[in-house]
C-alpha cells in the first residue's frame, strides 16, 4: 500500500492518501471476501477458491499478490495462505461492520431489492 500512495494517485483519488490506497485496495474484486475467508485459519490455493465461490485462479492469485504486498497475508511455511497481525487487525477492524450488515439485511432500501432481482433475472 505504501507504494500506491507514494506514487501519487490511487483508483478514485488524485491525493494518494493512504486511506485512499487502501479502500482501492480493499474494493477490488475478491479482496474483501479473501481476507473474510482467511479470518479462521489458513488455507491452500485451492481452499480459498473454493471458499471464494470458485473464484478464476488468475484474479484469486493477483489479489493474493496485492493483499501479500501490502502486508496484510502471508504464505505459510505448509503452502497455505494466512492473515499476518496486521491482516487479522484489519479483520477486526471490518467486524462491526458485518454485524451491522447482519443487522441491516432483512429490511435493505427497496432501491437495493430492486437491483439484486434484476440481477438474478
Amino acid at each position: 500500500m505504501a507504494r500506491q500512495a507514494a506514487s501519487g494517485s490511487v483508483r478514485g483519488s488524485h491525493s494518494g492518501r493512504p486511506v485512499m490506497a487502501l479502500l482501492d485496495l480493499l474494493g477490488r474484486r475478491w479482496s474483501l471476501r479473501i481476507l473474510w475467508e482467511l479470518r479462521g485459519e489458513p488455507l491452500t490455493s485451492r481452499a480459498l477458491r473454493t471458499a471464494c465461490d470458485e473464484a478464476s485462479p488468475t484474479v484469486l492469485q493477483a489479489r493474493l499478490t496485492e493483499l501479500r504486498e501490502a502486508g496484510f497475508v502471508e504464505l505459510g511455511e505448509g503452502g497455505g495462505y494466512g492473515l499476518t497481525a496486521l491482516g487479522r487487525e484489519l479483520c477486526g477492524m471490518v467486524m462491526p461492520l458485518h454485524r451491522f450488515a447482519e443487522r441491516w439485511k432483512p429490511s435493505p432500501s427497496p432501491r437495493l431489492r430492486g437491483r439484486d432481482e434484476r440481477r438474478s433475472r
